[in-house]
């Protein structure tokens, strides 16, 4: 499949985005990890990383998550215990919601 030439990005996503790239360059030096060593370590390329500190929104999110997570950085503010029951109550409230949503349909006026 083709991907779109340019895709709009709200002015939200895109300095959240910058801002997480940063806080991801800030932890590496901080650790005094090379891009090359922190790449090899996240099983992605140097370049990946390089967009990833960008904030470039055309990364997978599986590989900013994985950087971010091998520098330290926090992503939802929760300790990994509390992340871990958070999403289990999540799965929980999820299992009872519908698969899909069924959109109703208008009743036929048939009353000529």
């Amino acid at each position: 499949m083709v991907k779109p030439i340019s895709r709009p990005y709200s002015q939200y996503s895109l300095s959240a985005l910058e801002l997480l790239g940063q806080l991801v360059r800030e932890a590496r030096l901080n650790k005094a990890l090379t891009t090359t060593d922190l790449a090899a370590r996240a099983g992605i390329s140097r370049a990946l990383l390089q967009r990833i500190e960008r904030g470039d929104p055309g990364c997978s999110i599986g590989a900013v998550f994985e950087v971010a997570t091998i520098c330290g950085v926090s992503l939802f503010d929760q300790e990994q215990r509390q992340l871990t029951t958070h999403l289990a109550l999540h799965r929980e409230k999820m299992a009872l919601l519908p698969k899909a949503v069924r959109v109703r349909m208008k009743g036929v006026k048939d009353d000529f």
